[in-house]
């Protein structure tokens, strides 16, 4: 089994760094990846050519349609998460490798929640 995920994009927040007594600090922070698409067909057959998505948008053909995705990054691991802390910025544009973890809390109104977060 594999569970590894590649994102490439914004940097939403500077970085905030958290401890939980008794546990190690953890640096977390959002990113927003882009998703951009042609309305209609998938894909567009020009003079035999198939053409991507993607270059429609280069070219100026049809309507392009877009959505941003939010995730929440943490980063436990100590030289990373420090590097990071330092270093990263809001806007900045940023890839990041890691795995995706799903769990449950409690929120102040007492309110049980699902979170997803990539692992760095």
């Amino acid at each position: 089994a594999m569970n590894r995920v590649q994102l490439l994009g914004r940097v939403g927040q500077d970085p905030i760094m958290r401890q939980v007594e008794g546990k190690n600090p953890v640096t977390i922070f959002s990113l927003a990846t882009n998703e951009m698409w042609r309305t209609g067909d998938s894909d567009v057959t020009q003079g035999g050519e198939v053409w991507h998505p993607t270059l429609l948008f280069l070219c100026n053909l049809g309507d392009i349609s877009q959505k941003t995705t939010w995730h929440r990054i943490s980063v436990f691991r100590p030289g990373l998460r420090d590097v990071t802390y330092q270093y990263v910025k809001r806007g900045a544009r940023l890839y990041v490798e890691g795995k995706i973890d799903y769990g449950e809390y409690t929120d102040k109104n007492n309110v049980r929640r699902q979170a997803t977060t990539i692992i760095a």
